[in-house]
């Protein structure tokens, strides 16, 4: 290692006394942050706060629900909430791969000169809204998949960095309505956590209705800018986990997988299971809740808090399963129950 690296890490890496101080004030920055969302967003607390996880361990996420529970207006929330330059995308049939990453133009000059120039989409901010993303095709879909594993894209064999940070927010309908595409595999995987969003209790429903039919207008407070999150994105990495939570997070993962899990239901009814990322994923999601929540150390609880968001979309259920009405959440409690 070179010697300016040496100086690089050292520079960034805090003694226990600094990172005690730091992970304080990230925890009340980020409890300042879940008011301010919920100020708008009303009986989705759990909703919010996996939110939040992911954006700390700079991660994508993907909201799964029917039309009208709120997620883009959540979305919309959290890029003010923390200063973030936003683009929005309207997933539609007939969007193209172009439409999301730009492409090259042909242009003259007055002397007759011709080059092209780049222009670019809008992938190229630091908070991408893909809205409805599996109402395009898979091979629009797909277009996103360099940017958000390499937070870069190529466009004629030239490559063109994004924005620090860089996420990407989706919200998707359930793949039971019409006009929808699944996810590819490959793409789910990308994504940090998948979110459900479920209807509101009666007495969020309540609230929602007394707060969004008036005439007053709330503004969303900031909290955070670019700057600090990205600060907060690296104290994360250096929380440090026990090796107890790094082996139940090498059992869980596993634990998912067919070939070599020891319960039955998911040798019998899982067809893939997570990899490697769901491991990553649930190392910084740990690290990310504990601070969220005043720890210096995560623990094997906030596994099993982050387990279902994490792994859903990383396994797959077989036919045989479906038939027989086995649900993936019931198959992820009991991967859970290996390591509780």
């Amino acid at each position: 290692m070179s010697g300016t690296a040496e100086a690089n890490i050292q520079k960034t890496t805090l003694d226990s006394d600094e990172l005690i101080n730091a992970v304080d004030r990230l925890g009340r920055d980020m409890a300042r942050a879940r008011d301010a969302i919920g100020r708008f967003i009303y009986g989705q607390e759990n909703v919010v706060e996996e939110t939040l996880i992911t954006l700390l361990a700079g991660g994508h996420l993907l909201l799964v629900g029917v039309p009208g529970l709120g997620k883009t207006r959540l979305v919309e929330v959290v890029a003010e909430v923390f200063g973030l330059d936003t683009r929005r995308v309207q997933f539609t049939p007939d969007l193209m791969p172009a439409d999301i990453l730009g492409s090259e133009v042909l242009e003259e000059t007055d002397k007759g000169r011709r080059s092209f120039r780049f222009i670019k989409g809008p992938v190229f901010c630091q908070l991408l809204m893909a809205d409805e993303i599996n109402r395009a095709s898979p091979r629009t879909q797909s277009a996103l998949l360099q940017a958000m594993q390499e937070h870069r894209v190529s466009v004629a064999g030239e490559y063109h960095g994004l924005p620090s940070p860089f996420h990407v927010l989706a919200t998707q309908n359930p793949l039971e309505q019409e006009g929808t595409y699944p996810l590819p595999e490959a793409q789910l995987d990308r994504f940090f956590m998948q979110v459900d969003v479920d209807y509101p209790e009666a007495a969020a429903e309540l609230e929602i209705l007394i707060n969004t039919t008036g005439v007053e207008v709330k503004t969303v407070d900031r909290v955070m800018d670019t700057k600090r999150l990205l600060a907060a994105q690296r104290l994360v990495r250096q929380v440090p986990v026990g090796e107890s939570v790094a082996d139940a997070i090498i059992k869980l993962v596993r634990a998912g997988r067919p070939d070599t899990s020891e319960i039955a239901a998911v040798r019998n009814y899982v067809s893939w299971g997570p990899g490697p990322r769901a491991s990553q994923a649930l190392m910084l999601g740990a690290r990310a809740r504990a601070v969220m929540q005043g720890r210096l150390s995560p623990s094997i609880d906030d596994l099993l808090a982050l387990a279902h968001p994490i792994l859903r979309h990383r396994m797959a259920l077989t036919f045989a399963a479906r038939a027989e009405g086995i649900t993936l959440g019931s198959v992820i409690d009991e991967i859970c129950g290996q390591v509780s």
